[in-house]
């Protein structure tokens, strides 16, 4: 591949890069992968208004997301087992987003824990909590994040119970990597990421692994995760963490406006439209298509994200003007750390700049803040 044009090349690429079992945790949904299609599909149907003879000089992306200042309105979004895309994975892409300014969010399922991440940032970056039926754990993770100083903490609302997603059972996904012959195939025809990989120690759940009291080796660690996710969260549990935490709180996974609407009665900061990237339940509304219903459920009572579908500048344009204050990507930055490494997480964001930028041009303005619904071809 000579040129990297746009975010389907680094997809191309860190398929021919990453081991299969990796790659596809990362580019996979639930049973049938509908609501993961319909993420990007939806985008695709919005139609944008060009506009002509208008000035489109001293152009700017910034915005704040939060109140924090961004570059642009595109955070990194939490994935697990990033760190298994390219070595060191959390650590490099959040090094990225904190030179290219917009934050980086990492997740507890990290392979690089927070504490990695801290040892290689100057800024704050945020951190995503699951919250565990071993209370102390969560606590202890929260107590963590507010000692790395991180700036927001994202509590995920929908992984109570996972979602069926058939490639990593068909894959046997695990990590570390089990050494069959399978696993072992699917690692040596990806010697580049053997290399690395053989390089760092960070090759497990380093959030979790000598933290929670549970999990003494990394034999315990696939059954305490499979038991941990509490199903019995809800929303009173907001009102504990918001309090412990003390900082800046967003809940995600929010696709109903009746559950926007009592989000917003939390007192949370901001929160994420989300389907999971359409990991969870499938069938469910795109993240984009229940943005404007959410958007008007919830007024200017609290910020209105967005996650799950983007894949270019154009549509993160089109769901700042449908209302949302800020973006989150996922598999477009995994794809370019597994391509390319932090080159890669840098190209990927700068390909999505572009794109907004430029079309944002063309369609009459000049400033993300200024952008509405009115770009929008009804």
């Amino acid at each position: 591949m000579t040129q990297i044009l746009e975010i389907r090349d680094l997809k191309a690429l860190a398929r021919r890069r990453v081991p299969k079992l990796f790659f596809d945790y990362a580019d996979s949904g639930a049973w049938t992968e509908g609501t993961y299609r319909a993420n990007e599909e939806d985008f695709a149907g919005i139609k944008l208004r060009q506009r002509v003879l208008v000035d489109m000089s001293d152009r700017s992306l910034e915005t704040t997301m939060i109140g924090q200042k961004v570059s642009m309105p595109v955070a990194l979004a939490p994935t697990g087992l990033t760190g298994m895309q390219h070595a060191d994975g959390e650590m490099l892409a959040a090094q990225a987003a904190e030179a290219f300014g917009v934050p980086f969010t990492l997740s507890t399922m990290s392979i690089c824990s927070i504490e990695d991440v801290a040892s290689v940032t100057t800024k704050p970056f945020w951190f995503q909590l699951y919250v565990m039926r071993e209370r102390e754990f969560v606590l202890d993770l929260i107590d963590r994040a507010k000692a790395a100083k991180c700036s927001a903490l994202v509590m995920t609302l929908d992984l109570q119970i996972l979602g069926q997603r058939h490639k990593d059972l068909r894959n046997g996904l695990s990590a570390p990597p089990r050494l069959t012959p399978k696993h072992l195939w699917m690692m040596a025809t990806r010697p580049g990421w053997c290399m690395k990989m053989l390089g760092t120690n960070r090759r497990t759940f380093r959030n979790i692994v000598g933290h929670a009291k549970s999990v003494a080796d990394l034999s315990s660690l696939q059954a305490w995760t499979n038991e941990q996710f509490d199903p019995q969260l809800s929303w009173k549990d907001v009102e504990w963490i918001k309090e412990r935490w003390g900082g800046p709180l967003i809940l995600k996974g929010i696709l109903d406006p009746e559950d926007a609407k009592m989000a917003a009665k939390t007192g949370a900061d901001a929160i994420i439209v989300s389907n999971h990237g359409g990991r969870q339940l499938d069938g469910a509304h795109s993240s984009i298509s229940m943005l404007p219903r959410i958007v008007e459920a919830v007024g200017d009572q609290i910020e209105v994200h967005l996650d799950g579908g983007i894949r270019s500048g154009q549509d993160v344009l089109k769901a700042i003007a449908l209302g949302a204050k800020g973006t989150y990507i996922g598999r477009p930055f995994l794809y370019g750390l597994g391509a390319l490494g932090k080159e890669g997480v840098t190209l990927a964001l700068d390909i999505i700049r572009k794109e907004m930028d430029t079309t944002m041009a063309l369609c009459g303005k000049r400033r993300i803040t200024e952008v509405g619904r009115d770009i929008i071809a009804e």
